[in-house]
């Protein structure tokens, strides 16, 4: 294992820059926010124009969908429904529908087949990409297209695809201007990036105090409402950048299923660890619960840990939570002796896919 305060150590092994994209993230949410306010929309799009909005999207590109869609539905007035498959609902047909497809590289195949069927079913159309063939067919058919640069990894884009698609519902009157909330959400990462730089030794780092309590355990991440979300990225971030094992779950279900999970194996238990993420804008009774289910946990023998999400936003408190999470998995990483960046066995995949 890698001793995390060796700092020419992790800038070797981190071939592909990912500490720095990871920190980079502020930047692309006011980045996104802007080209959303920018890109030209037709006329007729207004609160009135759509019944229903559909985001297509896959792995790094679907997260930003699915944080909107969990951090808005308290206020859009219609359905937003995130596909994360090949198959476009049989809802989504006509004119009143907008679908919008999010994919980093333009090629993602599932998002493709999504879009090629709402253009068939006469459905308004948007993309969101960095290039591919998605932007292609977006010039072609005359669609908006929300074009933004890549930075390398789709899953270290996150700043884009959220905020891109949060400014269009804004455009669209389905809610309210969330540009303040984006700006706190900006101000709680760059106060917070300081203190978890790789410059910034373990004890006072809490990034990396954290990523060491990881190694050789399986998290098991909760959260409450948008935080379930949250605790997504977290979990696919472990995945993809610590190429390591970990597990989300959704309060309040989980507390209907997996806090009774606790006995068997018997020697998978000492293992485990319990994440827990919360913030001041939980529902009051998913907050009962977040204590609740880790004191349950405590008293099985399973480790945890809980994280508090900072600001006064929904928005600010779920990306203080990312931020800390995006590091947490590099620095996993990191400490695992890997480089974060490749996704060989994705990549893998994909290649025997097209074969």
């Amino acid at each position: 294992m890698l001793h995390l305060d060796d700092v020419a150590r992790l800038r070797a092994l981190d071939t592909g820059r990912m500490l720095d994209l990871v920190a980079d993230l502020p930047r692309q949410l006011r980045a996104g926010w802007e080209l959303a306010m920018a890109t030209p929309l037709p006329r007729e799009w207004d609160a009135s124009a759509f019944h229903a909005v559909v985001i297509a999207g896959m792995g790094g590109s679907a997260i930003g969908a699915s944080l909107v869609a969990a951090l808005t539905g308290g206020e859009c007035p219609i359905p937003l429904v995130v596909v994360r498959d090949y198959t476009l609902p049989a809802f989504a047909r006509g004119p009143r529908v907008l679908v919008v497809a999010s994919s980093y590289s333009g090629e993602t195949e599932e998002t493709l087949e999504v879009f090629e069927t709402a253009r068939k079913r006469g459905c308004a159309l948007a993309a969101v990409a960095t290039g591919g063939r998605l932007a292609e067919w977006a010039r072609t058919w005359g669609v908006p297209l929300f074009l933004f640069e890549p930075v390398g990894q789709p899953r270290a884009a996150l700043g884009y695809s959220f905020a891109i698609l949060l400014g269009l519902l804004h455009r669209l009157g389905l809610i309210p201007d969330q540009r303040p909330a984006i700006d706190e959400a900006v101000a709680i990462m760059q106060e917070d990036l300081p203190r978890m730089a790789p410059e910034v030794p373990a004890v006072q780092n809490p990034a990396k105090r954290m990523a060491g309590q990881l190694i050789g355990r399986l998290p098991v991440i909760f959260g409450a409402g948008p935080l379930a979300e949250v605790a997504r990225r977290w979990k696919t971030q472990i995945n993809e950048n610590a190429k390591a094992a970990a597990v989300f779950e959704a309060l309040p279900e989980a507390d209907h299923n997996t806090v009774v999970g606790t006995e068997f194996p018997p020697e998978l238990l000492p293992h485990l660890i319990t994440l827990f993420l919360t913030a001041p804008s939980d529902h009051p009774r998913n907050a009962l619960r977040v204590r609740i289910t880790r004191e349950l946990f405590m008293r099985q023998g399973v480790n945890t840990d809980l994280f508090i999400g900072r600001g006064e936003s929904p928005i600010a408190q779920a990306f203080s939570l990312i931020f800390l999470g995006d590091f947490i998995s590099v620095y996993l990483a990191l400490a695992y002796e890997i480089d974060p960046t490749p996704v060989r066995v994705i990549a893998e995949l994909k290649a025997r896919l097209s074969g």
